[in-house]
């Protein structure tokens, strides 16, 4: 089975009269400040139970409160959600999070420690192929016991510097908007951007040469590149793309470390638009 036929997730969620061991541990310790989301709120027996005791949230779910919130969060909770999604989707969720997440914003992740069983199985109660799976975040870890553990998540422009470089890419400035980012990967814009939108896509892994990361690298950063276009597409409404990677300084490389160009384009911006990425040779654009 793969990703589309994970249809039944939704059906993990629990009804509880209780608030959830993640939630209370998290309340007791003051971590829930600000506005407030639980995302992946499944029947939202958390929500209710957090706006008695006098917390500002509130709750998405992608089945049973499908309304995607358009404002961003001082904090976002995601409880044992993780756990019943495929990589794919577990690496959507994280990018969304990160999205709705204010630049100094904290986000929790919940996970289960005690999934003995991996991949899809008949649910005892509905009866339907739901799946679950143990899931380990590269993100500091706040809580642990045999039943689950806590991730804390900061944007990685908000975490601690990375002393042993003086790339940029490995230390953003505090001040550069992060668009999007995955446990591996995130997006900015461009600091000297070529058009509206210039986005750039950077792997957290420091090398220098777009080759020299592994297949799954590679992925991972074409997924994010995927996702950012739709939040390009839908701000700026360009009307084309040049995507770009350069290798080594011969090809134009200033920072060594890879990131992929993603450049909007829009009607009339050249003269002659004919031959795209050709133009970084002039005289084989056109043809």
């Amino acid at each position: 089975m793969n990703e589309q036929n994970n249809i039944y997730s939704h059906l993990t969620a629990k009804e509880r009269d209780s608030i959830s061991f993640p939630a209370r541990h998290l309340l007791k310790n003051n971590l829930l400040k600000g506005k407030v989301l639980d995302f992946g709120c499944g029947l939202g027996s958390d929500v209710n139970i957090l706006k008695e005791k006098g917390v500002d949230v509130v709750g998405y779910d992608k089945f049973y409160f499908p309304q995607l919130p358009n404002e961003k969060f001082d904090t976002i909770i995601c409880l044992y959600v993780l756990n019943v999604l495929q990589k794919e989707e577990q690496t959507e969720v994280l990018l969304k999070v990160s999205q709705l997440l204010n630049p100094a914003g904290i986000a929790y992740f919940a996970v289960r420690r005690d999934v003995k069983f991996e991949g899809f199985r008949t649910h005892k109660i509905h009866q339907k192929q739901t799946y679950q799976c143990n899931v380990v975040l590269p993100y500091k870890s706040i809580l642990l016991n045999e039943y689950s553990e806590i991730y804390e998540y900061k944007h990685i422009n908000q975490s601690e510097l990375n002393l042993s470089s003086d790339c940029p890419f490995c230390n953003p400035d505090k001040d550069r908007e992060i668009i999007l980012e995955s446990a591996s990967v995130y997006a900015i814009y461009d600091k000297f951007p070529v058009s509206n939108g210039h986005v750039l896509i950077i792997p957290k892994k420091h090398v220098s040469n777009y080759f020299q990361l592994s297949f799954k690298e590679q992925s991972a950063c074409w997924f994010v590149l995927n996702s950012v276009q739709k939040i390009i597409q839908e701000k700026f409404n360009p009307d084309g793309f040049n995507v770009g990677i350069n290798i080594n300084e011969t090809a134009g490389q200033t920072v060594p470390h890879v990131h992929i160009h993603l450049i909007p384009r829009y009607n009339g911006d050249v003269e002659i638009p004919r031959g795209g990425v050709r133009g970084v040779i002039p005289t084989k654009k056109e043809y």
